[in-house]
């Protein structure tokens, strides 16, 4: 068992720092995709500590941050419903939809509420038998395999009043998408680690294979990310390519295959919108067959038409385009306790974290 201080050991920083500083010969840029990885890259100064000549960009690593807000609009409007009760993820509470917000229904008395599990909203099912449940699904693959085990807990146990507003993301193909874009030059990727302990390797190879860029996988504290961008340029500098885990204590080559199955059992693959990349093939879930009577955008409900706020950059800045500091809201108009876009709301965001820690 490695304790905490042996990764955040200023001796061993100075010496990856020095050895950046030696191997970087040229203008490189790095997207850090996971918004956890931002805020540790901010929290630690990391970025005052590279050299000039090494940028590092914040990806679209928040699902709160990339749900559009047609998703947003619709499980407002079903909290509309007298006979529906919302759970979700603390984190959605906050975002701006088209007009309103979850908690901004909630303080108009609609019944919503927040859960800590995906496995809570079975216990709020059977105390309410009378109520539609709905639960915002959201998530990268690091929550899907805990939504997908409710759902099979919902078949088992025959609940019939549990359903789902499925809004989960699916990120290799945003990498994809990302690497496509003519208005980035991303020369590695810095990838999530907990995402990728459910994935591992395979899923990336493309990044490698047809991009000819590096990736790392890489954990959260200091040392961590110093390495990780150690290895990045390493393999930049010689012309390499490939995919390489950092954070070895969690991450294996194989990912983790129950998981994975598990989400397999309820989804298949399909297309996704996220919020500034917009539809991407593949990045998100359907609902097989057997678990279609558990979707809730089936439900009749009338959606208000879905709207952008026109001064919001959050779009850009999921997309590496733009900065928080480029936006005319940011701290003016946009900030945590009026958010007028999803980025400033989750602890994760890129535009929180910069209001934090700028």
């Amino acid at each position: 068992m490695k304790f905490i201080d042996e990764f955040r050991d200023k001796g061993i920083a100075e010496g990856l720092i020095r050895k950046i500083r030696k191997t970087c010969t040229r203008p490189i840029q790095l997207m850090e995709v996971c918004g956890t990885h931002t805020v540790a890259i901010f929290r630690y100064g990391i970025r005052g500590l590279l050299p000039e000549h090494i940028r590092l960009l914040s990806g679209p690593g928040c699902p709160v941050c990339v749900t559009p807000n047609k998703d947003i609009d619709l499980a407002i409007a079903l909290s509309r419903q007298k006979d529906v009760i919302i759970v979700t993820f603390g984190d959605m509470m906050k975002v701006p939809g088209s007009t309103s917000s979850l908690q901004k229904e909630k303080a108009e008395g609609r019944d919503i509420r927040i859960i800590y599990s995906s496995l809570d909203a079975l216990k709020i099912a059977k105390e309410n038998p009378e109520r539609r449940i709905v639960f915002l699904a959201i998530g990268f693959e690091t929550t899907s395999p805990t939504i997908a085990v409710a759902m099979l807990q919902v078949k088992e146990e025959k609940i019939q009043n549990l359903f789902f507003l499925d809004s989960q993301k699916r990120v290799p193909p945003a990498l994809r998408a990302l690497l496509q874009s003519k208005r980035l030059g991303i020369d590695g990727l810095i990838l999530p680690g907990h995402v990728s302990a459910i994935l591992g390797t395979k899923p990336y190879q493309f990044i490698s294979k047809e991009f000819g860029r590096p990736a790392v996988i890489t954990g959260f504290e200091p040392l961590d990310i110093l390495q990780g961008i150690w290895q990045l340029i390493q393999q930049i500098e010689e012309n390499r390519a490939a995919i390489e885990i950092q954070y070895r204590r969690v991450v294996r080559e194989e990912g983790n295959p129950t998981a994975r199955s598990k989400i397999y059992e309820v989804f298949e693959e399909d297309e996704g919108i996220w919020r500034g990349l917009g539809l991407i093939p593949n990045s998100g879930y359907r609902f097989k067959e057997s678990y279609k009577w558990m979707d809730a955008k089936n439900f009749d409900v009338e959606v208000e038409p879905t709207r952008e706020h026109p001064e919001c950059l959050c779009g850009e800045v999921l997309q590496g385009i733009k900065s928080p500091l480029e936006c005319r809201l940011f701290k003016r108009v946009c900030h945590p306790e009026n958010p007028v876009g999803p980025c400033m709301v989750s602890i994760e965001g890129t535009c929180h974290t910069y209001y934090k820690f700028q």
